[in-house]
């Protein structure tokens, strides 16, 4: 099998020269690395002046839009792999990370996509962490990530994370990021409607703690700044969760997802018993989380009923000027 990495990058030049130098000495090498650079970004095409073409088959796919939904899509319209391994530029793969993908895919053709544990380090310090369940959505829509912090067997999940995830070619032939999305960067949760996506194709998705990488988070270049709440930032990411359990949760599940995010939500959600349960800590802060909310849930609400309605009349054999309307 063929296999494509792909690494996103915006404007951090030195963690990108890290995951390049992790991809040259992989137990696999990769067939093909796709870069993808912003045309402004002339931080980072000074880099890659600099790297040698004969140690990694580097490939540059240059965007002229932000976000990362764009970036990973151009990518995903030019890669020539069997296999798409996925990893951000402030990640270092770990030297078996793809012969271990590779493995996972040859051994079972059910397999859609494989991912594992982004060991996380703030600064020069490892978070640590043990967790059993990472990667799933639970039945009322809350979300449970901590891919970072998982441990114990191989297991399927429901979501793959962004920085450490593969997926066979052929299940995502048909399947790309959502452009709804908003964000001009990071564009929060963007993996896990193409997780999803792929799940409700029937495929399995694995997590396996071995396959890992190092993760260490660099400053992003957008409004969504890691080291403080930001209004927008908060709101977009409510709304792209939002949006996507819309799309992807069955119908008695979607009204029950509604009711738990209003009334009761998470840290990064805010329903009223979080406002509650922040309020004295939190004061203002926790108020405007909240309007964040609820503006990010309903606009995400909006949008998703435009999508269905369009979608509908689309696949109408005959378009009527009422049907427009």
């Amino acid at each position: 099998m063929l296999v494509t990495v792909i690494v996103p990058t915006y404007r951090r030049p030195q963690d990108l020269a890290r995951c390049l130098e992790a991809l040259q000495h992989q137990n696999r090498p990769a067939d093909e690395v796709l870069v993808i650079v912003r045309d402004t970004d002339a931080e980072t095409w000074k880099l890659l002046e600099t790297i040698e073409p004969k140690s990694l088959p580097i490939k540059i796919c240059k965007v002229s839009l932000s976000g990362v939904v764009i970036a990973l899509n151009t990518a995903l319209d030019t890669a020539s792999g069997d296999i798409i391994a996925i990893t951000d530029d402030d990640a270092m793969p770990h030297p078996d990370w793809l012969e271990r993908i590779e493995a996972y895919f040859l051994s079972d053709s059910q397999i859609g996509g494989v991912g594992g544990r982004d060991w996380m380090y703030q600064g020069d310090k490892l978070v640590e962490g043990a967790k059993e369940i990472v990667g799933k959505v639970q039945w009322f829509g809350r979300m449970i990530g901590e891919h970072h912090v998982g441990v114990g067997l191989p297991r399927e999940v429901d979501i793959l994370k962004g920085v450490n995830m593969s997926y066979r070619a052929s299940a995502i032939a048909h399947i790309r990021f959502d452009t709804r999305l908003r964000g001009t960067g990071a564009q929060v949760h963007n993996e896990l409607g193409f997780s999803l996506a792929v799940q409700k194709a029937g495929w399995k998705l694995i997590y396996d703690p071995k396959v890992a990488v190092n993760h260490y988070p660099a400053q992003r270049f957008d409004e969504d700044k890691r080291t403080y709440t930001n209004q927008i930032a908060y709101s977009n990411k409510v709304y792209n969760e939002t949006l996507i359990l819309l799309e992807y949760l069955p119908l008695p599940r979607k009204l029950v997802y509604i009711i738990w995010a209003i009334f009761v939500g998470t840290r990064d959600g805010y329903g009223i018993v979080q406002l509650v349960r922040f309020l004295l800590s939190e004061r203002a802060i926790a108020f405007q989380k909240f309007i964040a909310s609820i503006q990010g849930r309903w606009q995400a609400w909006q949008t998703w009923q435009n999508s269905d309605r369009i979608s509908k009349i689309s696949q109408s054999p005959i378009l009527t000027a009422e049907d427009l309307k």
